[in-house]
């Protein structure tokens, strides 16, 4: 039986830039988003953000020092580690891996076909987000 997709209900990462205009940009040329909405805050970053690649979503914000804010950390602030890592299903994982490459994402694991099913790579943006694409796709897979 194939799994399938529970309208409705969804997670969507979110994630928050020093430079998050910058961070945008970037995205967009590296991997592929395109902006869904980006809403500034009148201080020159950004309130809110949500970029989409295929039927997938990401929102993102300028760092706030708000309540919510502080509960946040950036990578470099802890030694690059990182506590979650977006995955994202890419139609040509070749391609993508060589316009992220070439766009200046950090290589943390070069493209290769997975154990798992499909091939992908991870990296880094520039201000040090870890990222994971891949043609693997859980919602095709067939469960007994």
């Amino acid at each position: 039986m194939a799994s399938s997709h529970i309208s409705g209900s969804t997670i969507i990462p979110g994630l928050r830039y020093r430079d998050a205009h910058a961070a945008i940009a970037w995205l967009c040329q590296a991997f592929g988003f395109t902006r869904h909405a980006v809403y500034d805050d009148g201080e020159g970053g950004v309130a809110h953000a949500q970029l989409v690649y295929g039927g997938g979503m990401l929102m993102l914000g300028s760092i706030r020092d708000t309540e919510f804010g502080r509960q946040l950390t950036q990578p470099d602030q802890i030694g690059g580690m990182e506590t979650q890592c977006p995955y994202v299903v890419v139609k040509d994982g070749r391609a993508h891996y060589e316009q992220a490459k070439a766009a200046g994402a950090v290589i943390v694991d070069d493209y290769a076909e997975k154990d798992y099913g499909g091939a992908g790579y991870s990296c880094r943006d520039p201000e040090g987000h870890l990222w994971c694409f891949g043609s693997y796709d859980p919602w095709a897979e067939s469960s007994t």
